[in-house]
């Protein structure tokens, strides 16, 4: 099997052994995005909060890659609308049309996406790194931002939903940028640390 993604590289090659390391790997996805979404800040001026929510989507989806990483965001929303406390603004299924509902949504397509250009390499260079995220932010935003304009309407929905987001969505694609190549790089030298 091509090695693609990080979580390609420990994959085991035996049939059995890799859907159920696939299964495993979706579900502790699925509760890192879970645990991401307890740390949160409320701003004054917005009902979606400041969470870990889009780094960790953004992560899981190129360390697990697109099939993965869509399944593991599905796990977390089914999770989440059968009352755990996954979600940073609120419990069950109400949380999924409320403020925070179109970026919940805009999980899947950002995990899609983001996991789709890593498993074509781009992870493994900071320059396409800091693109695969700033894609992912995009599609996450056009999800999230979008169904507050239908809430309100489109000022108040980039006022509130976007804005105030610029700063830390920046840092964290920095911080991916900074992780992602690094941990390939790793990967690589231990390999070849391996093999001699």
């Amino acid at each position: 099997m091509i090695k693609n993604t990080v979580v390609d590289v420990f994959r085991p090659d035996e049939k059995i052994s890799a859907i159920l390391y696939d299964a495993i790997v979706v579900i502790c996805g699925s509760l890192i995005l879970g645990l991401s979404a307890q740390v949160k800040v409320y701003l004054p001026i917005s009902p979606v909060p400041i969470t870990g929510q889009t780094f960790a989507v953004l992560m899981l989806a190129a360390l697990l890659g697109s099939r993965r990483g869509v399944m593991a965001m599905i796990v977390y929303l089914i999770e989440g609308a059968l009352g755990l406390p996954v979600f940073a603004g609120g419990i069950g299924p109400a949380t999924l049309i409320g403020p925070t509902g179109g970026y919940l949504a805009g999980f899947v397509p950002a995990a899609y996406v983001v996991g789709k250009l890593a498993e074509m390499g781009w992870d493994r260079r900071i320059a396409t790194t800091i693109a695969a995220m700033v894609i992912g932010n995009g599609v996450l935003y056009a999800f999230g931002v979008c169904w507050l304009a239908i809430m309100t309407n489109i000022r108040t929905a980039l006022t509130v939903g976007l804005y105030p987001f610029i700063v830390g969505d920046i840092l964290k694609v920095i911080l991916a940028a900074a992780v992602l190549p690094a941990g390939w790089k790793l990967l690589n030298c231990l390999k070849t640390k391996d093999t001699q």
